[in-house]
């Protein structure tokens, strides 16, 4: 991109006109998309009508256990958590871990160099990027991919690459996440003497597959063979239904040295907000990465790392992941009760808390007043408005998952969050049974 290109982009609005910029920003803001405006932006609280129930962004309706906030309080109230932590974590919390994550990873984990609590799984991923990424650095991301993969990659000079997970035949009338699969042949094609790293997302947003251990058998022969780095994205490794296997990549031969695990206590314990994750792996790669995080960050959020070392301290007498399991496997059932109600296909997740629904059916008139936003973006896009403005349900475009090139692919696909409270999703399921008249 020239100067003067990068002037024009970069100027401030000023009524109808732009004024250039005097300093051009960088041009990784352009090739990481952010700049554009985002899903997130566009399907906003502000931007919908006041009643629309918001099944679009994926954080809850309802708080966090009683007793994981009652010892953020607890924290709160006392001197050294409201003060610097050391930029590995609490040591508290490092421990709570250990002795947690240990068994399910066949290791004793070592908490001083094989822990690194980060500023939420997203800051530990942005992190893992800027310890490991040379300029031109290649990483195999899987489509549709969690937005936030994109612009970490670039702005640390990375370079993604895209490799989409297929959708179900059409033939599949009842398809699960199971039924997006990976072309083998098509990932292997996907490596040059440049790749860096791959993205493993399972349980996987936004299709909800939880990869099969087959599938993770051939993706860590892959990185074996060409020697690739494997970012392991598990947070939502405790949601997993229908008595699917989360089976984690680290633990496969020859995979532990190469593989780092990213987890999130917000995920686990309805606190997106608090903004501590965590990753996992052999020193060699959390050494660099507690160096990146300690420059970027320096620490994580200290009362709340108290508070959720209480949480995975007490899960196991609490047998909280299994009831909050049970809890959302029926968020999920009563949710896509109003799919199935409407006759509309959708792929039932087999893990996370989103669910896919296929909008390729939904008529809206030609002439329908859509935003400038919406225009020119993918027909799910325009679904999506339309769905929110007319029957009061908001979600999320999956077109914006994907490159540019692959975003046919996603357009056909709108997604719902069910991380909601029981009496939300059932009056969703209700108004969305005033879909019928727009179906063909």
């Amino acid at each position: 991109m020239s100067q003067g290109q990068n002037s024009i982009t970069s100027g401030v609005q000023n009524g109808s006109h732009r004024k250039p910029a005097v300093i051009p920003f960088s041009s990784r803001l352009i090739e990481g998309r952010a700049l554009a405006q985002d899903v997130w932006s566009i399907f906003n609280a502000a931007n919908l009508p006041s009643d629309c129930l918001n099944f679009g962004q994926g954080y809850m309706n309802f708080a966090p256990p009683r007793w994981i906030t009652a010892a953020a309080e607890e924290a709160l109230n006392t001197v050294g958590p409201n003060h610097y932590s050391h930029p590995k974590g609490r040591p508290r919390l490092r421990q709570a871990i250990k002795q947690f994550y240990g068994p399910q990873f066949n290791r004793d984990l070592d908490s001083e160099s094989e822990i690194l609590v980060t500023s939420g799984a997203n800051e530990g991923q942005y992190s893992v990027f800027t310890a490991f990424l040379e300029h031109g650095d290649e990483v195999i991301i899987f489509e549709p991919f969690f937005d936030q993969y994109l612009p970490s990659v670039v702005f640390n000079g990375g370079k993604p690459v895209y490799v989409p997970l297929h959708p179900p035949s059409r033939e599949i009338t009842k398809p699960t996440s199971n039924d997006w699969t990976i072309n083998f042949e098509e990932l292997r094609a996907s490596v040059t003497p440049r790749t860096k790293m791959i993205i493993v997302n399972t349980p996987h947003n936004p299709v909800g597959k939880v990869f099969t251990r087959a599938e993770l058998e051939k993706i860590a022969d892959l990185a074996i063979e060409f020697n690739l780095l494997v970012m392991a994205d598990e947070v939502y490794d405790c949601l997993v239904f229908d008595n699917k296997e989360h089976v984690r990549i680290a633990t496969f031969p020859g995979m532990w040295e190469r593989t780092v695990t990213v987890g999130s206590a917000g995920k686990s314990f309805a606190a997106t907000g608090w903004r501590v994750g965590w990753l996992i792996g052999p020193a060699s790669i959390i050494s660099p990465t507690l160096a990146a995080s300690t420059r970027i960050v320096f620490c994580t959020n200290s009362p709340l790392q108290e508070a959720a070392a209480a949480g995975l301290e007490q899960v196991a007498e609490r047998r909280f992941f299994e009831t909050q399991l049970k809890d959302y496997q029926e968020r999920r059932d009563t949710f896509v009760s109003a799919f199935d109600r409407l006759g509309v296909t959708y792929t039932l997740p087999e893990g996370t808390y989103f669910v896919l629904m296929d909008s390729s059916n939904i008529k809206f008139p030609d002439d329908y007043p859509f935003p400038k936003s919406v225009l020119g973006r993918g027909r799910d896009f325009r679904a999506c408005w339309f769905v929110a403005m007319e029957i009061g349900v908001s979600s999320i475009p999956v077109s914006e998952f994907y490159c540019e090139e692959h975003m046919a692919i996603g357009e056909n696909y709108i997604r719902f969050s069910f991380c909601k409270d029981l009496d939300t999703l059932k009056a969703g399921v209700e108004r969305l049974q005033n879909l019928k008249p727009y179906l063909a």
